[in-house]
């Protein structure tokens, strides 16, 4: 099993920037494609960001391209959402994700690809 925990969110004010953490336990954290996600209230989760399980490869959502910088580091099995320019249109559940499957090739951006989720940080920007 992987576990994942995820910290860093809080209330900022638009322009401001937060840190995202995901912390995973389980042995197979390394060799999985990792997500983050979010959902704002009354919409569905969206896909925000994903990472390959090597690191080499990263994937955005059109809406946080040059804004949003998403990294691993497995040695200490954790992953990082970066969030730079915030504005109030980003304030949502924020929730890491890994992939059902090890080792897999691509960056997937639908849930389903995903097997294991944490409990979500709140993430609130005011104008």
């Amino acid at each position: 099993q992987v576990q994942l925990v995820e910290s860093g969110g809080g209330l900022v004010q638009a322009g401001g920037s937060l840190r995202l953490s995901c912390a995973a336990s389980g042995r197979t954290f390394s060799t999985r494609v990792m997500g983050w996600f979010r959902q704002a209230p009354g919409k569905e989760r969206e896909f925000v960001a994903g990472i390959s399980w090597g690191g080499g490869s990263t994937s955005y959502t059109d809406s946080v391209k040059g804004r949003f910088t998403m990294s691993r580091d497995n040695a200490k099995n954790t992953v990082y959402l970066q969030m730079n320019s915030l504005t109030p249109e980003d304030t949502a559940v924020y929730s890491c994700a890994a992939d059902r499957t090890q080792m897999r090739s691509k960056v997937y951006v639908t849930t389903y690809e995903y097997g294991y989720w944490g409990q979500g940080t709140q993430v609130t920007v005011s104008s």
